[in-house]
């Protein structure tokens, strides 16, 4: 807790009483909130000042209009998500927390690169090169690994056993892992990255990277709630973690400033999210579960920000190698509208997939 904040309102004092639950529920109403009431005003500043969205991208004549009323709709809506989501964590999480640290270093590193990315395309139309993009994210998620292993968690497993906080958890084997010592560094590094680009790939329809990434975070604030408590870890089999409680209320944070931002970002979007919102977003989701040590779920969870990202893997590898494209357009969104699709029905048929992934993977928790 930040000392100073504890005299001027007393209730904060005794807010490590609370349990991780409330404070949960609490960070998340606190963000949804501080989102909703911020909203408005941030995007008519934003329209006020003509920081708009761009985008034509030079890459598809065809993509660029069917983008084409865009043009007129604000961006940096990342700036509005994540200062509810940081306000919210101040307030209810335990900032002595090593975890909460982390995430907060997380959030300000990648929303720097991703701020610097979108002024730059403000001001000349185009961002930062890919290649500098890339180290940049490569640097800040190692320095973020860098400080969880100088940080480590304690970890028990089901059968009361300690271990090693920089191990790789398989998921479902009851406790079985991988020591990876300093190799976890490496390892935190390749998660954030992962999904920081997983969801920057996604955010390109109304709503859609919003809505596919809260899934997954409420997935993931199910798990730091059981990994965070000895009995319902032991029930579902998976290793408790210390600090996984203060996961679990920064993800509420996150959870309850997405669905604010989600109101104005729904189709017809009324903000984006830039860079600014989804590097950190992506970023913050593959720390938390790594944190939790449930990394490889994400590959499950994450199905929908995972097809995406590999659709462009795919289709980048299938040109150089064979010539030929196999989608129509990647991400795999736009293949979608060059096939006729709504947005909104893009949007909700993802959203669907992305819910029943997520909760298939919790009900083969709870079953196991």
């Amino acid at each position: 807790m930040i000392p100073w904040l504890e005299t001027v309102l007393p209730w904060l004092a005794n807010l490590h009483l609370a349990s991780s639950g409330a404070r949960t529920a609490a960070a998340a109403l606190t963000a949804l909130a501080v989102v909703l009431a911020c909203g408005s005003p941030w995007i008519r500043l934003l329209r006020g000042r003509s920081i708009l969205e761009r985008p034509e991208r030079g890459d598809s004549e065809r993509l660029d209009k069917l983008h084409a009323s865009k043009k007129h709709t604000p961006t940096l809506g990342g700036v509005l998500w994540f200062s509810g989501t940081v306000l919210a964590t101040v307030l209810w999480a335990r900032l002595d927390d090593p975890a909460v640290t982390a995430l907060l270093l997380c959030v300000g590193a990648l929303a720097a690169i991703g701020f610097a990315d979108d002024w730059k395309k403000l001001r000349t139309g185009k961002g930062i090169s890919a290649r500098w993009k890339f180290r940049c994210q490569i640097l800040a998620s190692c320095l973020v690994g860098a400080y969880v292993y100088a940080h480590p968690l304690v970890v028990t497993l089901p059968d009361g056993t300690v271990a090693e906080s920089s191990a790789l958890f398989l998921p479902f084997s009851r406790g079985y892992f991988l020591p990876l010592g300093m190799g976890c560094i490496v390892w935190t590094a390749a998660v954030i990255t992962s999904t920081s680009n997983a969801v920057n790939l996604t955010d390109g329809l109304d709503g859609l990277a919003a809505g596919s990434s809260l899934i997954v975070a409420a997935a993931y604030t199910v798990l730091a709630l059981a990994a965070g408590s000895a009995a319902a870890g032991a029930h579902l089999q998976l290793p408790h973690v210390a600090g996984a409680a203060e996961v679990a209320v920064f993800l509420g944070a996150l959870l309850g400033g997405g669905l604010g931002f989600l109101w104005f970002n729904r189709h017809p979007a009324r903000i984006f999210m830039g860079d600014t919102g989804s590097l950190p977003l992506g970023g913050t989701l593959g720390l938390s579960a790594v944190l939790v040590k449930q990394e490889l779920l994400l590959l499950i969870v994450g199905g929908v920000l995972v097809a995406e990202a590999m659709s462009v893997v795919l289709q980048v590898l299938s040109f150089k190698l064979r010539r030929k494209r196999i989608f129509l357009i990647a991400p795999l969104h736009h293949h979608f509208q060059f096939k006729g699709w709504p947005e909104r029905k893009i949007t909700r048929r993802f959203w669907l997939a992305g819910a029943v992934l997520a909760l298939g993977v919790l009900a083969g928790l709870i079953g196991s």
